[in-house]
């Protein structure tokens, strides 16, 4: 623990926020299960209320599956710029304790408050008096970690939800993270948990015994991460101005695509959605790539390099088309999507971007 410098990290994690916000907007949908974006025929969840997640509705998930684990659900589409107005006056609080707030979407964010406008002392204090303010003036809950690192802080803040808050204190951190199931270290998904098992990994406990070297063998160069975290280093600061590495907009159909002509239509709409937000925020990109997901759910994506910056729709929808018609569609097409990346937010001002998945 030596080697961690002494922080005060909060992580601030809003309870099912995107379903939180319908049930507000739309009294008649509290209490109920409720999934966010997709339908019982197509498309995605996107969030999930606590409601519909005691039947195992979680985002990410089919439509048609969450319908099956839940016949009540109510599908309701996404309202992104209500989330993001919400989010905004959310982060105002934010701002009223420390400058130093780095947003990592709409709903969560990392704030150091080692150093903070209120002069208080004590983290898990300002954590309380955020996540009242949040209820009176927004009007939904938020559960946060409290801990000297951004690792720590995270975990912490799954510990008591929804609407709870958990301190992990600095000579604190190594017991907690030893006795901690290792599926539940933030980092470590499904694949790492069970590869983690077939080496004896069950508990914090169980990866601490493994040398850095062990580690490094069978997990590569995160093993090294793996060694540090587990001991309580992790030294990552709080970035306020996190840099934009990509922009995107896609778009699940209704119907599945199978003419091309049909998806240069949608492909021309995506573009001039993608123009708005590049616009909106004084971006520009020079690498262009169109996603594509065909019915059987497989993913592909192709990829054109720009000698100059471009953010104009006539640009991106034509690069795309060009990549389009690159080779034939091997099924019927699903969902349709392009980004920019290698930004021009290297040489200007960083700005935060939320991006909108459409359904």
């Amino acid at each position: 623990m030596s080697d961690n410098p002494q922080r005060k990290i909060i992580h601030i994690d809003m309870d099912a926020f995107y379903a939180s916000v319908e049930q507000m907007d739309n009294p008649d949908l509290k209490g109920k299960p409720l999934a966010v974006g997709g339908s019982e025929i197509r498309g995605v969840v996107s969030a999930a209320s606590y409601e519909a997640r005691k039947f195992g509705v979680r985002s990410a998930m089919s439509g048609a599956q969450a319908k099956r684990n839940c016949p009540d659900l109510i599908f309701v589409p996404p309202r992104f710029d209500r989330y993001r107005e919400i989010s905004k006056n959310i982060q105002k609080i934010f701002y009223e304790y420390t400058d130093l707030v780095e947003p990592l979407s709409l709903d969560e964010a990392y704030l150091d408050v080692t150093q903070n406008k209120k002069g208080n002392p004590s983290a898990t204090l300002i954590a309380q008096e955020i996540r009242k303010r949040i209820f009176e003036q927004v009007g939904l809950t938020a559960s946060a970690g409290i801990s000297a690192n951004k690792f720590v802080a995270k975990i912490a803040s799954d510990y008591n939800k929804p609407n709870g808050q958990k301190t992990i204190n600095p000579e604190e951190i190594e017991p907690f993270l030893e006795a901690l199931d290792i599926k539940k270290f933030y980092g470590i998904g499904k694949v790492t948990t069970e590869k983690m098992y077939q080496h004896g990994i069950f508990t914090g406990k169980d990866l601490k015994r493994k040398t850095s070297e062990y580690l490094e063998e069978h997990f590569g160069k995160s093993g090294a991460q793996y060694y540090k975290i587990v001991r309580g280093i992790h030294n990552s600061e709080v970035k306020p101005n996190r840099t934009t590495k990509s922009v995107a907009a896609e778009h699940t159909f209704d119907t599945n695509l199978t003419s091309e002509i049909f998806m240069a239509e949608r492909l021309e709409r995506i573009a001039a959605e993608l123009e708005k937000r590049l616009q909106k925020h004084k971006i520009a990109g020079k690498t262009i790539t169109l996603k594509i997901k065909y019915s059987d759910f497989t993913q592909q994506t192709r990829s054109k390099t720009l000698p100059y910056f471009v953010s104009d729709k006539g640009i991106i929808f034509e690069t795309v088309k060009e990549l389009l018609y690159q080779e034939r569609m091997k099924d019927s097409v699903r969902l349709l999507g392009i980004s920019l990346a290698n930004l021009n937010t290297e040489i200007k001002k960083t700005i935060v971007v939320q991006l909108r998945f459409e359904f």
